[in-house]
């Protein structure tokens, strides 16, 4: 049992961010020069992204088998609703709450560009959206990977039955679970970049500056809580149960969740669980798995919430345009989110680098709080759950007996 604790990840991000608040107190001249290890996580990340954005976005278009089209139309202006009902109302809470808003006169992450960010800011307005997007889409490499991702994993789909792009699909398949290896290994740097960012803050900016972290992960448990009780509820009675007799019904898998960090582990009891609800077990397959990619509603809170935490942090004004260009940005970066651990974390690295009005170093100092974020997982995990219940019901069951089953391939841990 020991030994088993000594290995928690949870216990050495614990022990980075206790570690790096005492020497940012204790002597703030060496802790300023431990930056460079969050940095150097971040640039690792940076490097990596175009190319793993693809490919989670191609296999897990591919990986979709609808074989009825009215099937297809529903998952699609289903997931895409909840994107944007969650991202909408991340917007809000986080605008009313400022969670790091104190912070904004006494740090700045980057002092050298935070002037011209700050003047970039007031030079869009609602007419100029268009033309962000567009230059978004012709001069970030990142946006036209995704997109160039998006066309290829639709093509392979469309394509099913043919023997190359089967064998495309497979082939993306075996290196998305190599990427994920990858990634598992980078993320086990995780608790060193953390001790980096905290120890940097901390002896630059004082104890103080610590505070704000701690209202971030106040408004992220707020807005979920928001979202599963304005949302989700609403849509599980429209569906024929209440919120409160499902989360009964799956509280042994939400537990499962909640100690593992595993959204993965509950998939088989969950698939079991919706099937007892009366969704029939095909389609409860195919609407989990592929929710796993493109309905993470947890995950598109923290997005848009640690978005505008920075930006508060960094005391960087943003318009109503530049509002409007995040949602639309977002809307489009959150398809390459997975239930993959620290999948929503590269997920705001690539929403900053297209966004370009926050700084992108400053996402270091958000790992000291990553372990903390339960309530993504469950918000994902739940919102999964109803949408089983929603699209069944939209559906009418009767109707879908043989509707095939998505093949994603195993996701990782969340």
């Amino acid at each position: 049992m020991p030994l088993r604790l000594l290995r928690s990840t949870t216990l050495h991000l614990l022990v980075a961010i206790l570690s790096g608040a005492l020497l940012g107190a204790l002597n703030p001249p060496l802790a300023v020069e431990m930056k460079p290890l969050s940095d150097g996580f971040i640039r690792v990340i940076g490097w990596l992204m175009p190319f793993m954005m693809f490919l989670l976005i191609a296999s897990g278009v591919a990986g979709l088998r609808l074989g009825q089209r009215g099937l297809a139309a529903r998952l699609l202006v289903y997931f895409q609703a909840m994107a944007l009902l969650s991202l909408s109302l991340a917007c809000v809470i986080a605008g009313l709450m400022q969670p790091g808003s104190h912070a904004a006169s006494e740090a700045s992450w980057l002092p050298n560009s935070l002037d011209r960010l700050r003047a970039s800011s007031t030079t869009l307005s609602w007419t100029g959206i268009g033309a962000t997007l567009a230059d978004a889409l012709m001069h970030n490499p990142v946006l036209q990977i995704m997109l160039a991702g998006l066309l290829t994993g639709a093509w392979i789909a469309h394509a099913r039955g043919d023997t190359r792009a089967d064998a495309l699909r497979l082939l993306l398949e075996r290196i998305v679970e190599q990427l994920f290896r990858c990634l598992r290994l980078i993320l086990r740097f995780a608790p060193l970049a953390a001790f980096g960012a905290i120890a940097f803050t901390i002896g630059k900016f004082g104890l103080g500056s610590a505070l704000p972290l701690l209202k971030f992960v106040a408004v992220m448990y707020l807005a979920c809580g928001a979202f599963v009780l304005l949302v989700l509820a609403p849509i599980a009675r429209a569906s024929g149960t209440s919120l409160c007799s499902l989360v009964l019904h799956l509280k042994d898998d939400l537990l499962l969740v909640t100690f593992t960090g595993s959204s993965v582990a509950a998939l088989p009891g969950l698939i079991e669980k919706m099937q007892g609800l009366g969704c029939e077990r095909q389609l409860s397959r195919l609407v989990l798995t592929t929710g796993y990619t493109f309905n993470l509603a947890g995950s598109n809170i923290y997005l848009i919430t640690a978005v505008l935490f920075l930006a508060q942090m960094s005391g960087i004004d943003l318009t109503a345009a530049n509002w409007m260009t995040l949602l639309l940005i977002s809307m489009v970066t959150c398809l390459g989110s997975t239930s993959m651990a620290g999948s929503a974390f590269f997920t705001l690295i690539a929403t900053l680098n297209l966004f370009h009005m926050v700084p992108v170093e400053s996402v270091g100092l958000l790992l000291g709080v990553e372990r903390l974020m339960k309530c993504r997982v469950l918000t994902n995990v739940l919102g999964n759950c109803v949408a089983c219940l929603a699209i069944a019901r939209w559906q009418n069951t009767s109707r879908v007996d043989s509707a095939p089953t998505a093949i994603h391939g195993e996701a990782p841990q969340d």
